[in-house]
């Protein structure tokens, strides 16, 4: 059997906490699917790391994780995938859409199926609901959010 070297245990390790504390704290932040619930998790986990609430701290915490770090955590926090419905969803407030992708091979997106996708993440009444406004490109759809529920 091949040793593997301990930094890389502690990289995966360090990895899969970080991929679950995000994934079992995401929807404790009000309200969800927003950039105000993002920004209270960060506030949340600067203070478990024994950091102040003041701007000044809150900046260094900020720094100190990382454009690359920031980024993985945010994709986790705003990503869901629906195995039941073969669905993986990407919903991002920064982003002008919500993206919905099929998850496997010969499975097609419908409208439909999307719809019932974003109700279940009770993320209908956050988006446009009309389908005329809906992209379809290749495998993957395009949903615009309300205008008042995009802020960047």
């Amino acid at each position: 059997m091949k040793k593997t070297n301990h930094p890389n245990i502690q990289a995966q390790m360090f990895d899969f906490a970080l991929s679950e504390l995000v994934r079992n704290q995401r929807n404790t932040f009000q309200p969800i699917w927003t950039l105000d619930s993002w920004v209270k998790f960060l506030i949340w986990l600067s203070l478990n790391c024994g950091l102040s609430g003041e701007r000044e701290s809150l900046e260094n915490f900020a720094e100190a994780l990382g454009s690359s770090l920031t980024i993985r955590m945010r994709k986790i926090y705003f990503e869901r995938t629906l195995e039941d419905l073969f669905v993986h969803v990407i919903a991002d407030p920064a982003e002008p859409n919500v993206l919905l992708l099929p998850i496997g091979t010969g499975v097609s997106l419908t409208f439909e199926k999307s719809k019932e996708a974003l109700e279940k993440l009770g993320l209908i009444s956050r988006v446009v609901q009309d389908f005329s406004k809906w992209e379809e490109h290749d495998q993957l759809i395009a949903v615009p959010w309300n205008s008042r529920e995009s802020g960047c």
